[in-house]
């Protein structure tokens, strides 16, 4: 893409609809979107692509709008994957750390994860995201706030969730984005996306249970103590509640989907029973009246069915006492009138409707503050935290490299015997003159009487530079005795 880091594109192929947004980076780590593209969804059923040719001409439109909005071409694309494929399990691992580490280093973590990816999976099955819940070293499990990074220990160790999906599906989304002239940056699951639209790190820590009420599924990611702990996608949602409105009013489906959208409510008792919505009958048939007490009636069955597995998935979580910061609720189906409501009276938590206005920049178009748009604009700022990350990994790296060592001075030349004579001091006092004496040729020559004082001083001198040169701090007089400088 353009602009390098500075922009980042996420696409959402929903069951109902595709959009596409284009962020780039604000003020104050905020993200502005400036294009913004949506079609309705061609070949896409529960979240899962059928008609990869449909699905493409889809994506080419959304992506065309957005890129026309923000005056910048497109190939490189963030998209959220979700489905009743979508699985997750549970595994443990544990890495030796190297005798050359003195503590564990980033490539000691990055391998722990990496071996995740080795193991065992059912037929058919793709791993799309790892993560980590705890370390454990040396058998010691490390507090959420500590990174293992930087710790000294023997052995790594660490509890995974892992997430996987259909492998037929995954390369059902690859080709369709890639015969629509695109590149995919990075495959995302919904639930993960959205809840970097609507949740802040507060909400992670206090433990929370995000819920994505789409077309074709509900998503589910519940947090606790700033990890994901618990994915699940259910194959229930707003669709689901259009069909029977369909079936139980007899109208046609855009009849139903436009009755829910502006009349639709979750709790019959808020209704009055007078308010009556009159539908156009078909050809020569008369007007069909509905009453909006009964179409609250029949939306809160089929709403009430969803929030009680989502109870369910919580429970299942073992996390329901921990979600100190409730549920939020999101995408399309959070716009039904009283939902929150419904969802307070069936799972007995808090609950509040989420936004996606979270890091948005306070600029960005009304339009697009919408639950529905929550899993395409978390996928761009998914982009920008995951751009983030790898710049701060570089710069550890590069801080990390030993800086090259200074050149060692090469040692100074060993000085021969003959240049250390050369180099003594010349005596002050003058020395005795020799003179051979006067011979015959039966007679010795004398003896020098001052002989044994000149060899006494040479010696001397001889003794006082060596001292100097070799450091040492004594020097021998006549008699053998040591005497300080």
């Amino acid at each position: 893409m353009n602009h390098q880091n500075d922009i980042v594109v996420g696409l959402d192929i929903g069951t109902t609809k595709i959009a596409c947004f284009i962020g780039q980076r604000a003020e104050n780590d905020k993200i502005k979107i400036i294009g913004f593209g949506k079609t309705p969804s061609k070949g896409v059923e529960r979240g899962v692509v059928k008609n990869i040719k449909d699905t493409a001409r889809s994506i080419q439109k959304a992506v065309e709008t957005a890129s026309e909005q923000a005056g910048i071409p497109v190939t490189e694309v963030y998209v959220g994957i979700a489905g009743q494929h979508i699985s997750s399990i549970q595994n443990v691992g544990s890495v030796v750390i190297p005798p050359e580490h003195k503590y564990i280093e980033q490539e000691d973590v990055d391998k722990l994860i990496d071996e995740q990816r080795n193991i065992m999976l059912n037929p058919g099955q793709d791993i799309i995201h790892i993560f980590p819940q705890n370390f454990v070293v040396d058998g010691e499990e490390l507090s959420p706030d500590v990174d293992p990074v930087g710790v000294a220990g023997k052995q790594l160790k660490s509890n995974f969730h892992i997430v996987t999906g259909n492998t037929m599906n995954l390369i059902n989304i690859h080709d369709s984005v890639e015969r629509a002239g695109l590149k995919i940056k990075g495959v995302v699951l919904e639930p993960i996306a959205s809840a970097y639209a609507v949740l802040d790190n507060t909400d992670r820590d206090a433990g929370v249970a995000l819920v994505d009420i789409g077309g074709g599924t509900t998503d589910i990611a519940i947090f606790h103590e700033g990890v994901i702990r618990h994915t699940t996608v259910l194959p229930l949602a707003g669709n689901a509640i259009t069909n029977d409105i369909k079936e139980g009013c007899k109208i046609l489906r855009e009849q139903a989907e436009t009755l829910k959208t502006r009349f639709g409510s979750c709790l019959p008792q808020n209704v009055s029973e007078n308010d009556i919505i009159s539908i156009p009958g078909l050809r020569t048939q008369p007007p069909r009246e509905i009453s909006m007490r009964t179409l609250a009636g029949i939306i809160k069955a089929r709403t009430e069915t969803i929030l009680e597995q989502v109870d369910f998935e919580i429970k299942k979580s073992k996390l329901e006492k921990h979600i100190f910061a409730g549920i939020v609720l999101t995408g399309g189906g959070a716009q039904l009138r009283h939902i929150k409501e419904l969802t307070e009276f069936t799972t007995g938590i808090d609950t509040r409707i989420g936004l996606p206005n979270e890091h948005l920049d306070k600029d960005s178009d009304p339009e697009i503050i919408n639950t529905m748009y929550a899993t395409g604009i978390g996928l761009v700022i998914y982009g920008f935290r995951e751009l983030d990350e790898k710049e701060r990994h570089n710069q550890e790296i590069e801080t990390e490299t030993p800086a090259e060592p200074e050149p060692i001075a090469e040692p100074e030349p060993v000085k021969t015997t003959d240049e250390i004579f050369a180099e003594m001091p010349t005596q002050e006092t003058t020395e005795p003159t020799v003179k051979k004496p006067k011979t015959t040729d039966n007679s010795t020559p004398k003896t020098n009487k001052n002989k044994g004082k000149f060899g006494a001083q040479l010696m001397k001198s001889i003794d006082k530079y060596f001292g100097k040169v070799f450091g040492d701090d004594t020097i021998r007089n006549e008699g053998n005795e040591e005497q300080e400088l």
